[in-house]
């Protein structure tokens, strides 16, 4: 394990942790945190995959899962958060739901918060990689999860509400956190030179106004598969494994 501290005080974090966030909705986080625990499983890394979207949960609906135990269960005292994980042999890693709807826990105040990111560091000493997909946005929730992890994949596209959003994002994560380890992954581009240009673009704002600038985990090229898989309720990598957009998202993780 390893420390951190920043704006908000001394944060425990695990450095194995991978949190997934975006700075608006919309731009396939959930999808992509899928996509990226499966290539992870498939390189035969053990992954869990947390459903940091406390209000709005869905990976459980992507991957066609029902009646799980979520976070919800632990959080009023019916189970350990350990007993809420559920494996999911189809694609070879491990599900801790969220739960949609619940305005609760969509406002759970700090403590509460910190809470579930203290039981998350000690399941993920259990794993190789612990995949956090955040809730869109820059709200507190979402800021107290990404400083648990080690590193925080930003996903954005072209759209300049995507990039102004994660900006914002970038800019109140590094006020908090000055060591938070940033790293932009452009989603839906229309080749891999588009996608490092949009990069480019969020990465310069980042240097003339904030004097430093996110580290560039990879592109994922746009592909009509991946809305197909969503639809099926299956793995993009299942469904349709040599797409383009299953090639950049396991490409992405040889470079992690």
């Amino acid at each position: 394990m390893t420390g951190a501290t920043g704006a908000t005080g001394a944060t425990r974090r695990a450095n194995n942790v991978i949190a997934v966030a975006s700075g608006k909705g919309g731009v396939g986080k959930t999808w992509f945190s899928i996509t990226l625990s499966h290539a992870l499983a498939r390189a035969g890394r053990r992954t869990l995959l947390f459903d940091g979207d406390l209000g709005l949960a869905n990976i459980d609906i992507q991957l066609g899962l029902s009646d799980l135990r979520d976070v919800g269960h632990a959080l009023s005292g019916k189970a350990r958060m350990a007993q809420c994980v559920t494996r999911v042999p189809a694609v070879g890693f491990d599900v801790l739901a969220g739960r949609s709807g619940s305005g609760a826990l969509a406002t759970l105040p700090p403590p509460r918060i910190e809470r579930i990111g203290q039981e998350l560091t000690t399941l993920a000493e259990k794993y190789d990689h612990l995949l956090i997909d955040l809730g869109a946005g820059v709200d507190k929730t979402v800021q107290m999860l990404a400083a648990k992890a080690d590193v925080c994949l930003l996903l954005v596209n072209d759209e300049p509400t995507s990039l102004t959003d994660a900006y914002a994002f970038i800019k109140l994560g590094w006020q908090n956190h000055p060591d938070m380890d940033i790293r932009v992954v452009v989603n839906s581009a229309d080749s891999q030179d588009a996608g490092r240009k949009t990069y480019e673009t969020l990465s310069n704002a980042c240097k003339n106004f904030l004097k430093r600038t996110p580290g560039f985990a990879g592109v994922i090229r746009r592909d009509a598969r991946v809305r197909d898989a969503i639809r099926a309720q299956s793995p993009l990598i299942t469904r349709s494994p040599k797409s383009e957009a299953a090639a950049d998202v396991e490409a992405l993780v040889r470079g992690l």
